[in-house]
């Protein structure tokens, strides 16, 4: 059988990041106490009771998921801008973008008697239009319980980034993400992956914070589960990283409508919450600017 390799939060990231070129998955072991998981299943239990389980076969029909994790959860902002996880983020995404964002919020709890969740490659969502020569995630697993075998651990088959897209995978090419309570799965958006399968009598749950390059459509709209009232709140970094704010010149500026003495036309997002300005309202020449927004073919 397949595994996923495992190293600590001290390991370099030039070498957590060769592990995630070569098998497009990595765990970090024990990345945060198990005291803080559970606080932040405390800050979500309100919503996780509703638990209203998936209704088809992919999304799982023994499986629960409570979104909107930056608006509900403080733990949750913690883990979003957690050090390691973005300087590794920042560093993996930064080769097809200028700067990156909040992809995908979600607490997915698997429960007894649900079936294996068919291999898939995230980046299917956006209907096969983007060239695999851009990765177009960065996902990060937070385990909220123990991850096992019985209990469903993530189903991964390392390397099959590189894969014809068609390749289907053997059984001994799949490995199972298992790992401890407060540790971290990371994969690709271009890995086959899909939940496990829980033949055991406990649940499996993970906070799922991914991450993606700036320009690309967001899985989950921020804007609406973290809406302008409850993301004054944030930190302007964590407001940043979820979508409020410029990604380039003219890229995500918006106009407030109520607005008459035009000082709210085309400005950033962060405007609405003062009067800071971003990295892109100085610009840059004429010429460097179209440079800059031309990549050379390779």
């Amino acid at each position: 059988m397949a595994e996923v390799k495992h190293i600590s939060i001290d390991t370099p990231n030039e070498e957590a990041l060769g592990i995630i070129d070569n098998d497009a998955a990595v765990i970090i072991d024990d990345v945060v106490p198990e005291s803080e998981i559970d606080k932040i299943l405390d800050e979500l239990d309100p919503f996780i009771k509703g638990n209203l389980k998936g209704a088809d076969e992919f999304t799982g029909f023994q499986t629960s998921r409570v979104g909107a994790l930056i608006a509900r959860s403080q733990g949750c902002r913690d883990l979003a801008l957690h050090t390691k996880i973005n300087s590794l983020a920042a560093k993996f995404l930064e080769p097809h973008c200028d700067n990156y964002q909040l992809h995908f919020t979600s607490l997915i709890t698997i429960g007894p008697g649900e079936t294996k969740q068919i291999l898939h490659r995230d980046r299917g969502l956006w209907g096969g239009y983007i060239s695999r020569k851009i990765e177009t995630q960065f996902a990060v697993v937070w385990a909220a319980s123990d991850f096992t075998y019985e209990n469903g651990a993530t189903q991964l088959v390392p390397g099959s980034h590189k894969w014809h897209a068609k390749r289907e995978a053997k059984q001994n090419e799949i490995a199972y993400a298992e790992m401890k309570k407060g540790s971290v799965l990371i994969y690709t958006g271009s890995v086959l992956h899909g939940g496990g399968d829980n033949t055991s009598k406990d649940l499996r749950s993970g906070i799922f914070i991914h991450y993606a390059p700036g320009w690309i459509r967001q899985q989950e709209n921020q804007y609406l589960s973290c809406p302008p009232e409850i993301a004054k709140e944030l930190s302007p970094e964590l407001r940043s990283l979820i979508g409020y704010s410029k990604g380039g010149y003219v890229m995500g500026f918006y106009s407030d409508p109520n607005n008459l003495d035009g000082k709210l036309e085309s400005v950033t997002p962060e405007k609405i919450f003062s009067d800071k300005k971003d990295k892109f309202t100085v610009l840059a020449s004429p010429a460097n600017l179209v440079k800059g927004s031309t990549r050379e073919k390779t």
